[in-house]
C-alpha cells in the first residue's frame, strides 16, 4: 500500500469507529461505500471487509508468488518476518 492509500485506508476506519451506519454499508457493500468516498476499487476485484474483534483476529494470506520470484534466501527472509496482531500485547 503506497502513502496515500494508507491514508485513505486510516480515514474509512476512523469513519467506521464513528459512524455506524457508514461501517453497515461498508460490509455490506464495500464497492459502493467506498465510491462513495472517492476510491475506486478496480473492475474485476472483489473486495470483502472482516472486522477484528477482542477476541477474533482476522488472518489474510496473500497470494503465493509467481513461479521462481522468491529465492530461498528471500523466503527465509519473509517467513522470518514479525507478525502483530491487535489481541496481543506483545507488538
Amino acid at each position: 500500500m503506497n502513502e496515500e492509500q494508507m491514508q485513505q485506508y486510516s480515514q474509512i476506519v476512523a469513519k467506521c469507529w464513528a459512524d455506524a451506519t457508514f461501517k453497515a454499508q461498508l460490509i455490506a457493500d464495500p464497492k459502493a461505500a467506498l465510491a462513495a468516498e472517492g476510491i475506486v476499487v478496480p473492475e474485476g476485484i472483489e473486495l470483502r471487509v472482516l472486522e477484528n474483534t477482542p477476541t477474533t483476529v482476522n488472518l489474510v494470506l496473500p497470494p503465493p508468488p509467481a513461479e521462481g520470484e522468491l529465492s530461498d534466501e528471500d523466503l527465509g527472509a519473509v517467513t522470518g518476518g514479525g507478525l502483530c496482531c491487535e489481541a496481543s500485547s506483545t507488538c
